[in-house]
């Protein structure tokens, strides 16, 4: 590598950097998902998914990721957990 392709290099990886570095920071705040019934926001935390694994094992169903969760399952989930506050 030459020092032309080498500056260019390293002046590529300093423009993305900061970018790179933003898109990490997304990261560490939680989801948010839309309860449509209701109209409002929930976010998805800690609490919310202990409130939703107790859901899963009242409903008799196998654990899996929220964020797989279909529409209509999610509606049910929503509804249960205005009924059930913390």
């Amino acid at each position: 590598m030459n020092r032309r392709n080498f500056a260019a290099w390293i002046m590529g990886v300093a423009l993305l950097a900061p970018a790179a570095m933003k898109a990490d920071d997304r990261d560490d705040h939680p989801k948010r998902y839309y309860d449509s019934d209701r109209k409002e926001w929930h976010e998805w935390n800690d609490r919310e998914e202990r409130a939703y694994r107790r859901w899963l094992t009242e409903k008799h169903r196998e654990y899996h990721d929220w964020a797989k969760a279909n529409r209509d399952e999610q509606r049910e989930y929503w509804r249960w957990r205005h009924d059930h506050p913390d």
